[in-house]
């Protein structure tokens, strides 16, 4: 035969540098895998396709390349649609090619089939295509690379039909990418008035979201041009140094980070969507003043979003940035904002209760016993308390589930993608004994594809979080108390080493062992815990 849809597909795949694909093949996507063994593309297995979705999501953020799924027709896709719902909420770059049914044929009960695929997958995607010429098929992935590369990111889906996966494609010449696209850059007019207003500003702050990561050098020298403090979200923590100066890596919820930011005159926001997880987790309703909000955000629409600015600038966050610092002399305005910084870190680090506080100082360990690891956080106490308050370093990873989507099970798969994305990094996934339950089956990727991690079990025996909460509001805790398996008998089924701790004993002896853990050539399980 000549060459076929599936085989079209790896070859644009390639052209567009993809060198990893995480998916389970099926009977309904085996034509899609007909030329993946003769490329240089690696298949990934997965133990489930949520896991799949979870290590594309982690290899995309440590890549910044986007991280390509293949599933099956029906429960393939209705599987990875949570994971899809965490890189949507997180605006990370996911590709996912799934088969579907004939949709011209009415409901006839065939497998795997669903009322409606497209329409479902379009709720939990950024866009959505259907190939049903082959034609159709370069242009699909066009679209979704401007979106990755030009827009604001986020999961992309791709259906192919059945019957359209073998179908020839000899006739449309070589598989070639498009030109890459960039987003357009913003209103000169808009730049000059921002500029203006950031120079005679005599108290500005600088909020930098997840989006303006690529931003961080621009930033910081802006910051200094202005002599503003920058508070950075959950994802844009690791822009900086843990010791910058003008940096503030705390949670803009607590009362401390929202009174520098709203003493200032001017609040210049790169990136960030001013989302309640980072700006509003205890439900306050305090917001951002408009009238001393300046927005830099790639998508147009987030202008008419819930929080209102005087002046929105659409465009990638680092050409603006670099475009307002064209404008604004380079002059020596003092350094009032290191003790800005300095008062709030220090007022911010004072409401954390003392288990957070813990938490925190852990987190510390490993980041400088593990030359700033990349750090993958599930929802658990570990990473809450990280996102209140943690500084991972320059060099590092930070991200976690317990922000945006919130999904549980995020963190072990998510840390196997971001080991294949960058093995030379130590990873670290922190993740709770309920938590770990979601996926324990990726566990056995790790061994497959020689990705060793260090998976740290915080093992406070169920749902600690929740049970305090419901304690706190005077509800008789149910369904929080799942026994948690024996981890030591688990790490010796996957064939991964093992190592335990007391949470009485992290303090003094987690640096140890999460050495020996790390040293790990096979990968393991740390143990800690908690104490009640």
């Amino acid at each position: 035969m000549g060459r076929s849809v599936g085989t079209y597909l790896i070859e644009l795949l390639e052209a567009y540098g993809v060198d990893t694909v995480f998916g389970i093949p099926g009977v309904h996507t085996v034509e899609l895998y007909r030329g993946l063994a003769a490329s240089t593309i690696r298949h990934i297995t997965p133990r489930h396709e949520q896991g799949a979705g979870f290590m594309a999501d982690g290899y995309a953020r440590v890549t910044g390349r986007p991280g390509v799924c293949m599933v099956i027709t029906g429960p393939g896709l209705s599987n990875i649609a949570t994971a899809m719902l965490q890189a949507r909420a997180d605006s990370i770059p996911m590709l996912v090619i799934s088969g579907v049914n004939d949709p011209s044929d009415r409901p006839l009960g065939r497998l795997h089939e669903m009322p409606d695929q497209f329409a479902f997958g379009a709720q939990v995607a950024a866009a959505s295509w259907r190939v049903t010429e082959p034609e159709q098929l370069a242009a699909a992935l066009a679209d979704a690379f401007a979106l990755f590369e030009g827009r604001r990111p986020g999961p992309v889906l791709i259906e192919v039909p059945l019957s359209v996966m073998p179908l020839d494609t000899q006739d449309l010449g070589p598989a070639a990418r498009s030109k890459p696209f960039h987003a357009a850059d913003a209103d000169p007019t808009l730049l000059d008035q921002a500029a203006d207003r950031l120079q005679r500003s005599a108290r500005p702050a600088i909020l930098l979201g997840g989006g303006g990561r690529g931003a961080a050098d621009a930033v910081g020298q802006l910051a200094h041009r202005i002599d503003a403090p920058i508070v950075t979200t959950i994802n844009a923590r690791t822009c900086f140094a843990a010791d910058h100066k003008r940096a503030v890596p705390a949670s803009a919820s607590l009362d401390p980070v929202r009174d520098l930011i709203d003493e200032s005159d001017v609040v210049l926001a790169v990136g960030t969507e001013l989302g309640p997880t980072d700006y509003d987790v205890y439900g306050t309703g305090r917001m951002i003043a408009p009238e001393t909000l300046i927005r830099i955000d790639i998508d147009p629409t987030m202008e008419h979003g819930p929080v209102p600015s005087r002046l929105f600038l659409t465009g990638d966050a680092d050409r603006t940035v670099r475009a307002l610092l064209e404008r604004i002399p380079d002059t020596n305005k003092g350094s009032v904002a290191e003790q800005r910084a300095a008062e709030a870190k220090s007022a911010a680090w004072a409401t954390l209760s003392e288990p957070y506080q813990a938490s925190v100082r852990l987190l510390e360990t490993l980041r400088d016993t593990l030359n700033e690891p990349v750090l993958v956080g599930d929802s658990t106490q570990l990473a809450y308390a990280g996102c209140m308050m943690f500084a991972p370093g320059a060099d590092a990873g930070w991200f976690n589930s317990s922000t945006g989507f919130g999904t549980l099970g995020y963190a072990l798969p998510a840390a196997i993608g971001a080991k294949l994305g960058a093995p030379d990094k130590m990873v670290v996934a922190l993740i709770g004994d309920g938590g770990i339950q979601f996926t324990l089956g990726e566990l056995g990727a790790i061994g497959d594809e020689n990705a060793p991690i260090v998976v740290l079990v915080w093992n406070n025996s169920g749902y600690g979080e929740i049970k305090n909460f419901m304690v706190e509001r005077q509800i008789t805790p149910e369904g929080v108390d799942p026994v948690p398996p024996a981890f030591r008998k688990i790490a010796e089924a996957y064939r991964l080493d093992y190592f335990h701790l007391e949470e009485e004993d992290a303090a003094s002896g987690l640096a140890d062992m999460i050495r020996r853990a790390g040293a790990s050539p096979r990968g393991a399980i740390l143990e800690i815990t908690a104490a009640f």
